[in-house]
């Protein structure tokens, strides 16, 4: 079988080999010269065709956007830029790509113009790149985790319960929107339902995670999350995918020291494995940062930051130590920050995440020991009755990345919480048996992966490391 990658014959190179190579052709000049793409690398092949062997009308069919299948022998290349080529002996075109309506011209797009063709911007260099990358990610993701002894839980996509406290989620429901049944009080009765009750699209797996890590010792979810959440900014997606462990017998120094361990693993995993698409992601960043204004540009490289976090040990500080940094620093008192420090309970924006990263300890942050009135309600309390074991991972640019805790193993406590928020406890009637039956210290966190990927491949806005971003007003594709 002589059918080759790209990726193959740009790194094997067998030379003087008979080859067969398919893929898109990203330009064709000269009526000689094909660019050709496949996918698996960022970089093209060239195809050089004997023109004058080639039928005219299969010619004429040769343009950006259109499948081939190339067959010829691999030589070293005669001219600049590429160290081999195809002398091509055999040409078939696949798919056709009318020029005059094939969108994906080699000229360079706009991202925004690349959203609206989001079923074809992989086929630029930028996006190939960016998905290679996440591909590779959720790979280091699972291998990290199957070889640190944790096994892997599908958690239920349709749940009847928030796992956030934060209320807005996506309904699922088979009732009629226009007459749905009503009970004896005029309420819509979720009786009738599919379920029997009201159910949404999961915000969370931790809760279910959280039960079967009381049995397996060490569980990780690695599924899509819903927020219904009418936010159209360049960080919110209302579908995303999250990365969600869950320990048994972890207390939070420990879950801490396991989540900076995984961040630095995968993180090295795409440094030694996609430098070609890390090279170019970094060069679209640099050019990109010069049209911006000098003191709106980045100190660091896409793959300084990557090594910014591989290198360097995190700091762990409170959240109280945190807040007297920002109380007293220059932004707040010169009143930069657009959002001012004032008092302790503050909840922090990216902005102060932020500067205690990049300015402060330069480095990569853990903050630990929240107040419990701006943390959910399954984070366990301090003996200070005041704080929670919960902590957050900064990073530069981007600001939170991690958010996890040790998680509320007293029945007593955690049923005083649920009752002063208000929370059902017939709803969470299963959770609360797992403090019941056989409680043990506990904890985990959770990753929004694109968030992860927008840091890995500096990319600025979060629909552009998801192959088809669901967000307010837009479901297209």
């Amino acid at each position: 079988m002589n059918e080759f990658s790209v990726k193959q014959l740009l790194t094997q190179q067998p030379l003087s080999q008979p080859v067969t190579v398919k893929g898109w052709v990203r330009t064709f000049r000269s009526n000689r010269f094909i660019a050709l793409n496949d996918g698996s690398t960022i970089d093209n092949i060239q195809c050089v065709v004997d023109f004058e062997k080639l039928d005219e009308s299969l010619l004429r069919k040769i343009s950006t956007g259109a499948a081939v299948e190339i067959s010829g022998t691999l030589v070293e290349s005669q001219g600049r830029g590429q160290s081999v080529e195809i002398q091509a002996e055999e040409l078939i075109v696949h798919g056709t790509a009318d020029p005059e309506t094939y969108p994906i011209q080699p000229k360079k797009h706009s991202l925004e113009f690349l959203r609206e063709k989001a079923h074809l911007r992989v086929r630029t260099n930028t996006f190939s790149a960016v998905m290679r990358v996440r591909s590779a990610l959720s790979f280091a993701i699972h291998e990290y985790f199957q070889k640190n002894g944790f096994y892997y839980m599908h958690a239920p996509i349709i749940t009847g319960s928030d796992a956030e406290g934060a209320g807005e989620m996506f309904r699922v429901t088979t009732l009629d929107p226009v007459n749905p049944p009503k009970n004896e009080s005029g309420e819509v009765d979720y009786k009738e339902d599919f379920f029997g009750k009201e159910t949404n699209l999961t915000v969370s797996g931790q809760l279910e995670a959280e039960a079967y890590a009381m049995g397996l010792g060490k569980v990780y979810t690695f599924g899509p999350t819903f927020r219904a959440e009418n936010s159209n900014t360049s960080r919110h997606l209302a579908e995303f995918w999250m990365i969600e462990p869950e320990m048994a017998f972890f207390d939070l120094d420990d879950n801490m020291d396991l989540a900076e361990d995984f961040i630095k693993y995968v993180l090295r995993y795409i440094l030694e494995n996609c430098q070609s698409d890390l090279q170019f992601l970094e060069k679209r960043l640099q050019d990109e940062e010069k049209t911006k204004p000098q003191k709106e540009r980045s100190d660091m490289s896409l793959l300084d930051k990557l090594r910014f976090v591989v290198d360097n040990n995190f700091v762990r500080v409170s959240y109280t130590e945190a807040i007297d940094i920002l109380k007293n620093s220059t932004p707040n008192k010169k009143k930069k920050f657009q959002y001012p420090i004032e008092e302790w309970g503050a909840d922090l924006q990216s902005e102060h995440e932020r500067y205690l990263v990049e300015k402060h300890f330069k480095c990569p942050v853990i903050l630990f020991d929240y107040p419990a009135k701006i943390k959910a309600f399954y984070m366990r309390l301090n003996e200070d009755g005041k704080t929670v074991r919960a902590m957050d991972i900064l990073f530069p640019g981007i600001g939170e990345i991690v958010g996890g805790s040790q998680r509320e193993e007293r029945l007593d406590v955690l049923r005083g919480k649920i009752e002063e928020l208000g929370i059902d406890e017939e709803e969470l009637w299963w959770y609360m048996d797992l403090r019941k039956f056989g409680t043990a210290v506990h904890s985990g966190f959770g990753l929004g992966f694109e968030r992860l990927v927008l840091f890995a491949t500096g990319m600025g806005n979060i629909r552009d490391v998801i192959p088809f971003p669901r967000t307010p007003q837009n479901a297209e594709f």
